[in-house]
């Protein structure tokens, strides 16, 4: 699991209130949640927000995975 210093999700309150974003970018980590729910693929979210990189959103899925599973186990 990624460290608060090398994730690529950070939190800053001068950004959009201190929701979650990208490292380098103003794109919430949410939004990324919300294609995803909404049936979009990962191209559509990423060809929307070329500041992100496909690695970036995949690393951000993996830290988001990785929490739910130290919380819940398995």
């Amino acid at each position: 699991m990624a460290t608060v210093s090398n994730s690529v999700i950070v939190q800053d309150p001068e950004i959009h209130s201190g929701e979650p974003v990208f490292r380098g970018t103003r794109v919430p980590f949410q939004t990324l949640v919300d294609y995803l729910e909404g049936g979009e693929t990962l191209d559509e979210f990423l060809e929307q927000y070329p500041g992100v990189s496909r690695e970036n959103a995949i690393a951000a899925l993996e830290e988001a995975k990785a929490l739910v599973l130290a919380r819940f186990g398995k």
